[in-house]
């Protein structure tokens, strides 16, 4: 157990963290990191994974003391720190076995288009598994890209949207109206004459004031 500390309080010592200025939480969070280091090696695998861990750990370190710890570069590291954990095994994966071996064929241009087409946001990574999903061929960023160039689909525009339904609370189209001018005779309205009425029965069509006398 003496090596074991004496090798935990000499990583910290590379790396410029102070032990005795670590919390308890700190502690344990870091001595796990160590024997994770420790069991997995310094493989490309177990450092990305490693680095991933200190950087979301919550450990409320300098990011340059984490990347010492890991055994990256501060770049490196800052890099890493918005990525998910998908992300960071997508990345790890893709950049150990996507090497150039896993030919892209011209035939694959459709079914990529395609994809691309339907999923305008997705990333390379997203591309190469679904490339490995559909074909059986494992390929790296730059063979995707090279591959992309050469048929012109690194610049493809996102699909059209469709037009949706009407909303039933849309206003209606406009009624057509009849331009300004004078009326035409097809266009006047029909003129009504009023019926005559006719007189009461048994009344004389004289008048019935009597006359002034002389």
């Amino acid at each position: 157990m003496a090596v074991t500390t004496d090798g935990f309080s000499a990583w910290l010592a590379q790396a410029q963290v102070a032990e005795h200025r670590l919390t308890p939480d700190q502690r344990g969070a870091l001595l796990a990191a160590f024997h994770f280091r420790q069991a997995q090696g310094h493989d490309s695998y177990a450092t990305r994974l490693l680095t991933h861990f200190l950087l979301h750990g919550g450990t409320g370190l300098k990011v340059a003391q984490l990347a010492r710890l890991a055994g990256v570069s501060r770049s490196t590291a800052s890099g890493q720190q918005g990525m998910s954990s998908q992300e960071a095994v997508q990345q790890a994966h893709h950049r150990l076995d996507g090497r150039p071996y896993g030919k892209l064929l011209p035939r694959y241009a459709g079914p990529i288009i395609e994809f691309l087409l339907a999923h305008p946001k997705a990333r390379r990574a997203d591309l190469i598994d679904f490339i490995d999903q559909t074909f059986g061929v494992r390929v790296s960023r730059i063979a995707l890209y090279k591959f992309l160039k050469k048929f012109g689909l690194d610049q493809v525009p996102a699909a059209p949207a469709t037009p949706g339904p009407v909303a039933s609370g849309a206003p209606a189209p406009p009624t057509r109206t009849r331009p300004a001018g004078p009326l035409l005779a097809a266009d006047a309205p029909p003129t009504v004459t009023p019926a005559a009425v006719p007189a009461p029965p048994f009344s004389s069509r004289r008048r019935s004031t009597r006359a002034r006398s002389c």
